[in-house]
């Protein structure tokens, strides 16, 4: 039965980041994949552009991750976000900023990023072996010794654990990493999906689907909650909301849905606007009427709705309306209430909340603090992020540091 200096399980952005890493000091190395192919869910990423990373320092982009974000330092001291650029410009694949924050393969095509990591296993002759799905981590004494599939087992000293979480199960996530961990003693916190559509108790959205609304604020209407908010362009849907601001939030909203089965939320729907700025630039437009007003700030199929909740007659002017009603449609143009009550779960999820617990990994080395000789990196890890290169950056980045330092 061969020995492998290191075992790496799961050839997604992270694991083959690892295996890199590892190879470049080891002969030896073994990449296992339970899927026909390598790095399938990086295919998808970026709606198939591959946003790498983004522009922001280390700083700034560990305050992204909430209270968990300091875990990061080590990795990212090692991977920053210039320094992963570099690594893919010596693979060949250029990248470019073209909104100044988001960073992308300048083919804004994700297969040029697997080619590129493609290339780079052949050159360091990583030994891959695809639809191998590890069923079980061999442990003896504390120390890992290796893995079992299904067809055999791999001897190692030396094991990193690169499963990925729940999203995406289309393309084979199903959290299989977190029962191999919690089989040898690992805890692995509250598991929740994120990034995701969210459904709202509220119907009238469905008749303003056709249209994006940008730079809307969303906010959690519970006092415990209040600080928690994002923003970003809103997309309703037949039976809620979608878009970036939402993939963001949901992240937020999930773990609460779970606790309180309803999340009241408050967007403000006018570019940051409130009430009285909402009042003034009405009144200077004293002649149109209500219907018109609104059309200045949002589509028409939203500004409808919006006359109809707050029973204000469109066609007239806003003089016109009962003082009560108007004063309603000022408050519902600046924050307008929608009540969260539901989602699709994983098969919608992009990514996974929660994960094998930071207390049991030492963030300088990203091995377990229970098994030596096993490491763990990406998505498996209770870290993740919003939108915009947060979660790759961090898969890649930890992956390096899980390698680097074997």
């Amino acid at each position: 039965m061969k020995h492998y200096n290191c075992i790496i399980i799961g050839a997604g952005a992270s694991g083959i980041m690892a295996a890199l890493e590892v190879a470049k000091n080891n002969s030896n190395v073994l990449l296992l994949e339970k899927l026909p192919k390598v790095a399938t869910k990086l295919k998808a990423t970026g709606g198939g552009r591959c946003n790498l990373t983004n522009t922001l320092s280390n700083e700034e982009f560990m305050q992204h991750f909430g209270k968990n974000g300091r875990f990061m330092t080590p990795a990212l001291t090692l991977m920053s976000s210039q320094s992963l650029e570099e690594f893919f410009h010596n693979l060949g694949v250029q990248t470019h900023s073209p909104d100044g924050f988001r960073v992308f393969p300048v083919s804004h095509n994700a297969i040029e990023i697997i080619n590129g990591l493609k290339q780079e296993i052949k050159r360091l002759n990583i030994k891959v072996i695809c639809s191998q799905k590890v069923e079980a981590l061999l442990v003896d004494d504390n120390k890992i010794k290796g893995v079992k599939t299904q067809e055999r087992e791999f001897i190692s000293n030396h094991v990193i654990v690169a499963t990925g979480g729940m999203g995406y199960p289309m393309l084979g996530a199903e959290g299989d990493g977190y029962k191999l961990v919690q089989k040898i003693g690992h805890q692995v916190t509250e598991l929740y999906p994120a990034m995701m559509p969210l459904k709202t108790k509220e119907r009238w959205g469905a008749n303003c689907r056709a249209d994006t609304i940008t730079k809307v604020e969303m906010r959690v209407n519970l006092k415990k909650y209040k600080k928690l908010y994002a923003k970003g362009d809103l997309i309703f849907t037949k039976n809620g909301i979608r878009g970036p601001v939402v993939l963001d939030f949901s992240r937020e909203i999930t773990p609460l849905l779970a606790k309180y089965n309803e999340v009241p939320i408050v967007i403000n729907l006018t570019k940051g606007l409130n009430e009285e700025q909402i009042r003034q630039a009405f009144k200077a437009k004293p002649t149109l009427s209500t219907l018109e007003l609104i059309k200045t700030l949002l589509p028409e199929s939203l500004s409808l709705e919006l006359c109809k909740l707050a029973n204000c007659k469109p066609e007239l002017s806003l003089g016109k309306q009962k003082g009560q009603n108007r004063d309603q449609l000022i408050k519902l143009l600046a924050w307008t209430p929608l009540t969260i009550n539901g989602h699709d779960g994983f098969k919608m999820a992009m990514i996974t909340r929660g994960g094998v617990s930071l207390k049991e990994i030492d963030p300088n080395t990203m091995q377990s603090k229970k098994i030596k000789g096993l490491y763990f990196c990406g998505e498996i890890i209770n870290i993740d992020g919003p939108c915009g290169g947060y979660n790759l950056q961090w898969a890649f980045a930890s992956g390096y540091l899980a390698g680097k330092l074997l």
